[in-house]
């Protein structure tokens, strides 16, 4: 068959893909460069390895902020041609990306005027407080001076985040640019929604030549000579109002980010690997974090994710809660600000739902997308009832469980009513209008709910995972109602948890396949397909215990246990596909969850296979972090694990899945009212032999602890304690 002809079908197929599912994120074509991005608060920017911007195809490139790209281009030329890359890294702490750069062969009418490798140019680039900073240094190495122009070629489109991600409006704003001044330049849009945006840049000394579209400064640098450039991109400041300074900005920027990780435990192992995954883990997962009035938010994931996002802020929060429990009290009182009160059918919102995605572009304004204020998400509801349960539980904080039990309240009774559309007893979705989702749990893919045949599922759809959130958020919900005084309430809920898993079990076990269906659907037909879900089934505790080792085996054979990780469905399924978004792909953090429940019915074992597992893919990855999903190919001897192309990364409840695992392996346990931190059944993989614990918080008081491996033992130190705090360890079969 011809190229063309493969060109045609593939192209085809695209278009097909992207009817079926309207918000698909498509992938044109490769990345010509690796792409670098940096956040704060909610600007975020993508940058190229060479720290351009628009000069390079195949990535989301541009400065954004609140769902808007503030600039498409800052491309960097020496004499009209690209610089050379020497090396291009982001800092630990994920503050600011530093890219050095060097001089190609520069010819003038024949004759070589610069040759390669006498300019080293150095660009530092950070975010902060909705604007980015950036010096270019640049030093002359050679004993002849180097006479030469540098240009920065900039522009503007405004585009709306889905714009960037592929969709197309008929209808636009009205833009323009304009100089004011000999080292300022302003671009302008007003949107369809009458709401002005502004992007400011300012170069730092005063170019040789400036227009609306580049920057051009001559230099002549003596042998040795030394130069610094600064260029300052502001998104919707006032005009008339200056930027810091690049270093004092970049200085108060460190020092926030260091005081914003204070008061949480740190971690440290004697696996180096390791201890570099886990910090790049929590430097990516703070920069996630987004101040609200609320209190901080982890953002989803860079570039299409960086919003509140419902189920992603709760599990992340779940995931950190050992670490850090204030992040969950942040979500917490977040989603229940924003919970729905009443019935709108674009936004499938329904009084007592928790939100699904936030968004406060263009387009959402206008209603082009349905994300404003979107509650398209069948999982958020009962996920925000089993965190605030569980944050409770970690913190014994009464204070702010009796601020949310109203919305906790709201949200039961979303889940007995609306939630349950033909009273069966489960939690059921369809989406409300078709701009919405089709699928509504976090496979939220058109293709990703299915039966054995192949066939989708249709109609009113119950996931078998959100039956086990509803079972767990119950029984946490009945002991916060009794911390309250609601003895009543406590009981009615533990009996609804309670009849809810004796139904479960005769509905979605599947003695054919030997686990769970993956979901119901419209005519109460069990999806019997062996996927992941039956894991996360584990974490909620709904499972009997005798068919827990059943579940669990079935998870650990090779058609879902890849070496990397356990896949989203099992190889020899019928929509089986590695490379899918949610068909056979690797997502941690549901290996994570999968892993709290391996935890939850003893199998440590397979606990640390699957630990192992992760920490192998992890160690391959660029910069050590975990992407938000990648391919579910079989392991090979000598071969890292296929990466998915449009994955985000950092993405929140991937950066958390290491502090997951290691949660899981130790069995930690929180009890805020006897103040004692237990440790049950803990077992460390081999290639851990320490771990190191330190400010490990339980309400007002704290321990340092080291747990060392001995073998399928450990052993456990109190290497120190502030406060009135317990310390156990608790074996159980």
């Amino acid at each position: 068959m011809s190229v063309e002809a493969l060109t045609q079908i593939t192209t085809l197929r695209i278009q097909e893909t992207v009817a079926e599912s309207p918000f698909y994120i498509p992938m044109t074509g490769p990345a010509s460069r690796p792409r670098r991005s940096l956040k704060h608060d909610d600007t975020f920017i993508v940058l190229d390895s060479h720290g351009d911007i628009g000069a390079s195809a195949g990535g989301p490139d541009g400065l954004f902020n609140a769902d808007t790209r503030y600039l498409a281009r800052l491309e960097l030329v020496l004499d009209e041609v690209q610089p050379l890359l020497l090396g291009s890294n982001l800092r630990d702490d994920n503050s600011s990306l530093t890219v050095d750069l060097t001089n190609p062969d520069v010819y003038r009418q024949g004759r070589n005027v610069l040759p390669k490798d006498v300019l080293h140019i150095v660009r530092t680039i950070f975010l902060w407080r909705g604007t980015a900073y950036q010096r270019i240094g640049v030093q002359n190495h050679s004993e002849q001076t180097a006479s030469f122009d540098l240009t920065l070629l900039f522009g503007n489109d405004f585009a709306d985040l889905f714009e960037v991600r592929g969709e197309r409006r008929p209808r636009r704003g009205v833009g323009a640019a304009k100089l004011l001044g000999p080292a300022d330049v302003l671009f302008e849009y007003v949107g369809l929604d009458d709401n002005p945006r502004i992007t400011a840049l300012q170069f730092d000394p005063r170019p040789t030549r400036l227009a609306v579209n580049s920057a051009t400064y001559h230099l002549d640098l003596a042998p040795k000579q030394t130069h610094s450039l600064f260029v300052i991109v502001s998104c919707n400041q006032p005009t008339a109002s200056k930027p810091v300074p690049f270093f004092r900005g970049l200085l108060a920027h460190r020092r926030e980010m260091r005081e914003q990780t204070k008061g949480a435990a740190s971690i440290e192992t004697s696996n180096n690997i390791f201890n570099e995954v886990l910090c790049r883990s929590m430097a990516d997962l703070n920069i996630l974090m987004t101040d609200t009035p609320e209190g901080r938010y982890p953002y989803a994931g860079i570039p299409w994710y960086s919003t509140t996002f419902g189920r992603d802020g709760i599990i992340t929060a779940l995931q950190m809660l050992w670490i850090d429990p204030r992040v969950a009290r942040g979500v917490l009182r977040r989603l229940a600000l924003h919970q729905a009160k009443e019935i709108d059918p674009l936004a499938d919102a329904e009084p007592g739902k928790i939100l699904h995605e936030m968004r406060c572009g263009e387009m959402a304004a206008l209603r082009e997308v349905p994300f404003a204020h979107y509650y398209g998400s069948v999982d958020a509801t009962p996920l925000f009832v089993l965190l605030a349960g569980l944050y409770v539980e970690r913190t014994g904080d009464d204070e702010t469980l009796g601020e949310l039990w109203p919305a906790i309240e709201a949200a039961l009774m979303w889940i007995d009513g609306p939630g349950d559309p033909d009273r069966d007893g489960f939690v059921e979705y369809r989406r409300a209008s078709e701009q919405g989702l089709a699928n509504q749990g976090w496979k939220d893919s058109y293709d990703a709910i299915f039966h054995a045949d192949g066939r989708l599922a249709e109609g009113y759809i119950a996931l078998a995972e959100v039956q086990g959130y509803v079972f767990a958020g119950k029984r946490l919900a009945a002991r916060c109602a009794k911390r309250m005084g609601l003895f009543e309430r406590a009981r009615q809920l533990e009996t609804e948890a309670d009849r809810l898993a004796e139904r479960f079990e005769g509905a979605f076990w599947c003695d054919d396949i030997g686990t769970y269906a993956l979901a119901l659907d419209g005519a109460k037909q069990p999806c019997r397909v062996r996927t992941s879900n039956a894991g996360q089934l584990l974490f909620t505790g709904i499972v009997r215990e005798d068919r827990a080792r059943k579940v669990a085996a079935g998870l650990m054979q090779p058609s879902l246990f890849t070496g990397w990780g356990i896949r989203t469905v099992a190889q020899g399924e019928a929509r089986y596909n590695p490379m899918s978004y949610h068909d056979g792909s690797i997502w941690p953090h549901d290996n994570a969850l999968i892993a709290l429940g391996l935890a939850r019915y003893g199998l440590k074992h397979s606990v640390e296979q699957l630990f192992k597992a992760l920490f192998d893919a992890a160690s391959y990855m660029d910069l050590r972090r975990l992407p938000e999903l990648f391919c579910g190919f079989r392991r090979e001897k000598g071969r890292g694990p296929t990466l998915y192309p449009v994955a985000c990364a950092p993405q929140a409840w991937a950066s958390a899945t290491p502090f997951t695992l290691l949660e899981a392996a130790l069995g930690l346990e929180f009890d805020a009212d006897r103040s004692e931190i237990r440790l049950h059944n803990p077992r460390l993989p081999a290639f851990l032999n320490e771990v190191v614990l330190r400010d490990l918080r339980l309400g007002a008081s704290s321990a340092d602890l080291r747990v060392r491996r001995h073998g399928d033992e450990v052993s456990l130190e109190v290497m120190k304690t502030r406060g009135q705090i317990q310390v156990s360890i608790v074996l159980s079969r």
